[in-house]
């Protein structure tokens, strides 16, 4: 299984990106959790160690973990020690400006999947 820990629900994919995570296995969606800029690392912390009890007990083949950067790195932390792999989804960004008559400028921006990196370095998971 190829799990889906962010919060861009799979079905909201690209075929390239359903296609590419489909070499782990079936996709699954876990939505990332919110956190609140309130709490403090052990709190974070306390969170991480609740969603990788949850996480494991899914033996995903892969996962995709990208959200608040201190959960997303304290998750990956815990998943890669388990021997899970844990990926990034890489995409290119490609915009069109549009400079408006007030001199204004617009900017509309496409993401386009590219594909997955690992957070461990080479052969480390």
């Amino acid at each position: 299984m190829f799990l889906n820990v962010t919060n861009h629900p799979s079905r909201d994919w690209s075929a390239a990106q359903l296609e590419a995570a489909a070499a782990y296995g079936p996709v699954r969606d876990f939505p990332f959790p919110r956190v609140s800029p309130d709490w403090d690392t052990a709190r974070v912390c306390r969170l991480a160690d609740s969603l990788f009890a949850e996480i494991a007990v899914l033996r995903p083949a892969a996962v995709l973990c990208q959200g608040e950067m201190t959960l997303t790195y304290q998750l990956v932390k815990r998943l890669e020690a388990a021997g899970i792999p844990v990926l990034c989804a890489c995409s290119e960004r490609v915009s069109d400006e549009t400079h408006l008559p007030d001199g204004a400028v617009e900017t509309v921006s496409r993401f386009v999947f590219r594909g997955f990196r690992s957070y461990a370095p080479e052969g480390s998971v």
